[in-house]
């Protein structure tokens, strides 16, 4: 359902062959722009000129990386189905806004129309003219709208159900962006938790290693100690014998 959605918002907007790319995008990240040419049958400028009106429109997005070996930059490209359905659902409500004032005004006022050149006036225009076509001077004849109105409703009715359709899709769309996002989050937390713990085993592995330096130095001063007192209590045991 959502790929129809946008490759019909992508030919509407930049035509069928935007439509193709899209349909080669979708489920798809980060493809070479050559590859997604040679796959259309297409040259890489008439490629990249697809690419940029989609991309003008945030439909697409690009990450660039230089190729190692000849030195220049290739572009690799992705479909945003949330940003693609975010458009799709702002034209529709635009729509339906503008036919809904359409309907009000044609239910609450009276239109005439020149049966010769079909020229369709409301009263206060055809009274400016003594109802008469400013056209062809034939006279206005007041217009039955009864089976205009009715399709009019019809339409904002099906706009409004491909409306719906398309919020379920957007909610859906960002359902699963929010789970990678929270994937992410998680990852992240993870990685941090892990740094965290690393530094607190260093920590305790210092402190370990100071203790023992410091029991170490301890009993090296203590055998000094003793070894001093023992030379000065030989020194005053020769000195006696003298």
């Amino acid at each position: 359902m959502p790929l129809k959605l946008i490759k019909q918002i992508a030919e509407n907007i930049a035509g069928e062959t935007a439509a193709q790319v899209v349909n080669f995008l979708y489920g798809k990240k980060d493809i070479n722009e050559f590859l997604i040419a040679k796959k259309l049958g297409l040259t890489i400028n008439q490629t990249r000129n697809h690419l940029y009106k989609l991309s003008s429109l945030g439909i697409i997005s690009s990450i660039r990386k230089k190729d190692k070996r000849k030195g220049w930059y290739i572009y690799f490209w992705t479909l945003d189905v949330f940003r693609s359905l975010e458009i799709l659902e702002n034209r529709l409500s635009q729509e339906i806004s503008g036919l809904e004032s359409e309907l009000s005004s044609k239910k609450l006022k009276k239109f005439y129309k020149c049966p010769i050149c079909s020229m369709e006036v409301t009263e206060e225009s055809a009274l400016l003219t003594n109802f008469t076509c400013s056209e062809c001077g034939e006279i206005y004849v007041l217009s039955d709208n009864i089976s205009y109105i009715d399709n009019l409703s019809k339409k904002i009715i099906r706009l409004k159900k491909e409306l719906e359709l398309i919020t379920l899709e957007k909610s859906k769309e960002q359902g699963e962006k929010d789970k990678k996002l929270k994937k992410i989050i998680k990852k992240v937390e993870k990685i941090k938790k892990d740094a965290r713990e690393e530094k607190r085993m260093v920590r305790q592995k210092e402190k370990k290693k100071s203790f023992k330096d410091y029991k170490k130095g301890s009993k090296l001063k203590k055998k000094i100690i003793k070894i001093k007192k023992k030379v000065k209590k030989n020194k005053k045991i020769k000195k006696h014998k003298k």
